[in-house]
């Protein structure tokens, strides 16, 4: 059996690896999509229909080998926000387009980009988002009644404050018996998913102890249904497509960056490497078919799939059957999964933004008191008090404009004179000096990429030095990787201006790209290709024939070794 070789040598004892990680992975998974389902504001069955069908999509279509798909935490503020602000129809919409925007992205290979985001902001919005899910459980654990639900946090912060009167300390012990033995499970039972178990036995000690006195699943949302939704096409139109595509490709980055993480942390556990592009069109895929069956957007979910792995997963049809195994619970289990209560569910979000949170990767950026340190706590922040797509795009837009600043610190333009001392006479800054300066021949290296951050510097920093006009103007480029048209404008005006007054523009150890820049816009013909050399020693071989002998009678900077008898050339003539 062979599919683009990942079912290459496939055998028997490898589906059976498959199978029982599968079925592991199928269990943790049901409790977590009906959970981040109930925190993205909709209801608990739009999970698991999501948890189904994306699922099985992602790992038909994906690029990863092992990648198990699904609702995950870090959707649950921008759902919360569209379910809010437009209800439960138009975020079918949105992960529809969303799942556009991705094939889009892997047809046109922009995985690689993806992974170009800054990790400050990363872990920003990553830290931000559990914050989100945390607080937003705290209402559920505590069985706060009479709540309204906000977007923003501050209001949802106060409405818990001002309604902890209404707390149910039966959904307390409730939560508290499931948050125990998920927190202990694993030191008695490791193999055994401590959810499920903690899930089950806080509904049995609910159900036993305080039925009907703390809220269910069944009494919140209505009995989950056991089959899957008809196959719905939402109405699309142009209005709500300009309404949504904002919201939508902010799903699209998140579920990019999400899915593409994932499959990094895969490719770390197994030796393997995952096809980024594939991996963008099959989450693109399974967002798309994902909505017509009434789920939520989905992703390549870290946990559920670092589990996959731990439990012996050799192919993608572990996933397949994870997705399998959680239809099958859907239709012979859904009215017993009407009774878990909410306070059952709580810990299980709780513990999930605990874990997804970064906590030491975010303490770690802040104590490095750096440009980074700035970015993670704005992006933080504004995740929390305002939104995903502010805190992302603010960000980034931070994250570029610090770029830029270091990479315009780090060009350096100075100039040079050989050194008698060292080896071939290699030319050193240090040895020009107030008396040592060739008034006719300026030498400058030019060390950093030349781009529009750092082209107005360069051209300042020679245009101030060469207010003598020397006769020729040598510029050291091998150490420049990099030239943008802003950086090829700038060194232009400075040909122009030097060329006007009579000067000659000679260029050294020109790397391809600036010389493929300057070629495409005429600046090499403009230069002469005469002007270009390999190395520094043949352009001064070649500047030292364009001086003004004249000028040289008597100067006393002695700046290059043929100074001495340039200098006296008279005397010479006399003798």
């Amino acid at each position: 059996m062979r599919w683009t070789g990942r079912f290459e040598g496939y055998h028997a004892d490898a589906f059976r690896k498959d199978l029982i990680s599968g079925l592991i992975v199928g269990i943790i998974a049901i409790p977590l999509g009906m959970a981040f389902a109930i925190a993205a504001g909709v209801k608990p069955e739009y999970g698991i229909y999501t948890t189904i069908v994306a699922g099985i999509c992602i790992s038909l279509f994906g690029g990863s080998r092992f990648q198990i798909g699904g609702p995950t935490g870090a959707f649950v503020p921008i759902l919360f926000a569209i379910v809010i602000q437009y209800g439960y129809e138009n975020l079918l919409i949105a992960g529809f387009l969303a799942g556009i925007i991705l094939v889009m992205m892997g047809v046109f290979r922009l995985g690689a980009l993806i992974k170009f985001i800054p990790r400050p902001v990363t872990v920003g919005f990553t830290a931000g988002i559990a914050v989100i899910i945390f607080s937003g459980q705290i209402s559920n654990f505590l069985g706060l009644s009479g709540l309204e639900t906000h977007e923003n946090f501050f209001l949802n912060m106060k409405e818990i404050v001002t309604h902890l009167t209404t707390t149910n300390f039966y959904s307390v012990i409730t939560a508290l018996v499931c948050l125990i033995v998920i927190l202990y499970m694993p030191r008695f039972l490791p193999r055994v998913p401590g959810s499920i178990v903690g899930l089950v036995l806080s509904t049995v000690v609910a159900t036993i102890c305080f039925k009907g006195d703390v809220a269910t699943i069944g009494s919140s949302f209505g009995a989950i249904p056991s089959t899957l939704p008809y196959f719905h096409f939402p109405e699309i139109t142009w209005d709500r497509v300009k309404t949504l595509i904002q919201p939508a490709f902010i799903i699209a980055m998140l579920g990019g960056i999400e899915s593409l993480l994932s499959a990094v942390v895969a490719d770390g556990m197994t030796g393997g490497r995952h096809n980024s592009n594939r991996e963008l069109v099959g989450q693109g895929i399974a967002n798309m078919i994902t909505p017509l069956f009434g789920g939520i957007p989905a992703t390549g979910a870290i946990a559920r799939t670092a589990t996959n792995i731990k439990n012996g997963a050799v192919s993608p049809l572990s996933g397949i059957i994870h997705g399998i195994v959680v239809l099958l619970v859907l239709i012979l289990f859904a009215p017993y999964a009407s009774e878990i209560p909410l306070a059952s569910m709580a810990p299980i979000l709780m513990l999930v933004a605990w874990n997804m949170s970064e906590r030491k990767e975010f303490a770690h950026v802040l104590k490095s008191k750096t440009s980074d340190s700035v970015i993670l706590l704005i992006t933080f922040l504004l995740t929390v008090f305002t939104n995903l797509t502010t805190a992302v795009e603010v960000g980034l837009i931070l994250a570029v404009l610090l770029f830029v600043k270091r990479m315009s610190d780090g060009m350096l333009v100075s100039k040079v004179l050989p050194d008698p001392t060292a080896k071939h006479e290699k030319v050193k800054a240090h040895m020009v000096t107030e008396g040592h300066d060739c008034p006719q021949i300026g030498i400058y290296t030019i060390d950093g990429p030349l781009f529009f951050g750092a082209a107005s510097m360069f051209e300042k920093s020679i245009m101030d030095t060469i207010h003598l006009r020397p006769k020729v103007l040598l510029l050291r480029m091998g150490k420049v990787p990099f030239m943008d048209t802003t950086g090829e404008s700038n060194l232009a005006h400075l040909v122009k201006h030097f060329e006007k007054f009579g000067g000659v523009i000679l260029i050294t150890g020109i790397q391809s790209q600036p010389l493929e820049v300057m070629k495409r816009t005429g600046l090499y013909n403009v230069i002469g290709a005469e002007h270009f050399f390999g190395r520094t020693g043949e352009a001064l071989n070649f500047a030292l024939t364009q001086l003004d002998l004249n000028q040289c009678q008597g100067c006393k900077h002695f700046a290059f070794r043929e100074c001495t008898s340039l200098s006296n050339i008279e005397l010479q003539k006399e003798v």
